[in-house]
């Protein structure tokens, strides 16, 4: 697969994962108190979906970043197995919410009732997210393969991720901002990551398009 294969499918898998997290998180949202079954299972079908995406995304990351600087395979390695780590650990979130919302009696809010999932979802995701944007924000600086805003969103997302490490200490109310399971740690960082992916899922795929008359480097050689 030469480089500007690599490029639509790395930028194509960014922009289906950032739409399909887009989707879900405004429907945590539409029940003050515990959702019905539909509503949950719907959120977490379509995240699972995302992160399959998304995993498709890191993957072909790692393989433009091979292609274009081989000597920074590095970066694209650790950007690849903080993505896989992400998603794994978030993929298990999901199974841990389903399951429970499946074998309840009556409908329960799985962001409360499922403890195990609150640092998951939080600071160990959170964890991952900045390492995984620390990353990219390394491979894109080194290489040269995107333009310079998206190193410099990478980091400063990575920080505020960061930022949300340390929420663990402040309890499982999800109406509060900085909490296990707050707001602010799940939804808004998810949202914030889900709109930078979609950019720069859109700005992998541009630069496919601008590189394509003269591309020539073929993945695996």
């Amino acid at each position: 697969m030469n480089e500007t294969a690599v490029r639509r499918l790395t930028g194509s898998a960014g922009i289906a994962a950032a739409a399909a997290f887009i989707i879900e998180v405004p429907l945590y949202f539409l029940y003050s108190g515990p959702p019905p079954d539909t509503n949950v299972l719907a959120r977490l079908l379509i995240g699972i979906l995302a992160l399959v995406f998304l995993l498709v995304f890191v993957t072909a990351f790692r393989e433009l970043v091979k292609a274009v600087s081989p000597e920074n395979e590095w970066a694209g390695n650790l950007a690849f197995v903080a993505g896989l780590v992400y998603s794994t650990i978030t993929l298990v979130s999901s199974g841990l919410e389903a399951g429970a919302v499946i074998a309840a009696d009556r409908p329960i809010d799985p962001t409360i009732t499922v403890s195990g999932t609150y640092i998951l979802y939080g600071s160990i995701g959170r964890l991952m997210l900045a390492l995984f944007l620390a990353a990219v924000g390394c491979a894109v600086s080194r290489t040269n393969l995107l333009p310079p805003w998206t190193v410099r969103s990478a980091y400063v997302l990575a920080g505020l991720n960061l930022a949300f490490v340390p929420s663990l200490f402040f309890g499982n109310t999800p109406a509060h901002f900085y909490a296990a399971n707050g707001w602010g740690t799940t939804a808004l960082m998810g949202a914030v990551f889900s709109y930078w992916t979609l950019a720069l899922g859109i700005s992998v795929r541009r630069s496919a398009t601008r590189r394509a008359p003269g591309a020539s480097s073929v993945v695996g050689n």
